[in-house]
């Protein structure tokens, strides 16, 4: 018996199912999707990154509220990042170009997704391998975060901005969740159960505004310019 344990407790002594050199050339690949992404997005200017589910279909409510808020947000003068997928991704990028901004989509290679929706500008396409870099240009060239109703990807993003504006790892930008009835529990956990268990400071919960109203964003968006620089984060 006591053979056997030891014989189970050697799960890891084996070696990676992979060549050094494979290893090493992926940091190649990694380097050129940052400089790619850098380049392009810099010289685009100031963009607002949306996000939500790649399943909401045309005919929600959610789909009609991204696209007027990504309209009135380019009107602004802002453009519009998103993943370049379907559903919200499709809503804001519509809205973008209906609104004569700039239509970003960075894309991700998924085996069940096929390139970015027709609504991205076909020269402010950037596609990714990695997760991790895309997260990077969604942060660096933002001015700010608007974030609809999704999954575990759009929390992802949520929770990323929060955590490097709570970390002070970049300086704060408006962050703003649209959909009070689908966030409203999260909120409430937020509050009550973060804050209660002392995880989080009370003023964490002001990082984020909660609404249902696009032209409350836009003002949220445009109030906060009005006192800081626009400029690219980090």
């Amino acid at each position: 018996m006591e053979k056997k344990e030891r014989n189970e407790k050697r799960i890891a002594t084996g070696s990676f199912d992979q060549t050094h050199s494979e290893d090493v050339w992926s940091l190649f690949k990694i380097m050129g999707e940052f400089a790619e992404g850098y380049d392009k997005l810099f010289k685009i200017g100031p963009c607002i990154s949306m996000f939500g589910s790649a399943r909401t279909a045309a005919d929600h409510d959610f789909y009609t509220l991204a696209q007027e808020t990504a309209e009135k947000i380019t009107r602004e003068g802002f453009g519009i990042i998103t993943g370049g997928g379907p559903g919200i991704m499709e809503a804001a990028n519509k809205g973008a170009k209906e609104g004569k901004g700039k239509s970003v989509g960075l894309g991700i290679t998924l085996p069940h997704e096929q390139g970015v929706n027709t609504f991205v500008d076909k020269h402010y396409v950037i596609n990714f391998n990695y997760f991790f870099a895309r997260k990077v240009m969604f942060v660096k060239y933002a001015q700010g975060f608007i974030v609809f109703p999704g999954g575990f990807g759009t929390l992802d993003e949520f929770f990323e901005a929060l955590t490097l504006i709570q970390t002070r790892k970049i300086e704060a930008f408006p962050v703003v969740l649209v959909g009070t009835e689908y966030w409203g529990g999260l909120v409430d956990w937020i509050r009550d159960t973060m804050v209660n268990n002392g995880t989080i400071s009370e003023d964490d919960v002001d990082l984020f505004q909660l609404t249902d109203s696009p032209d409350e964003v836009v003002e949220i968006i445009s109030d906060f310019y009005q006192r800081r620089t626009l400029k690219p984060n980090f």
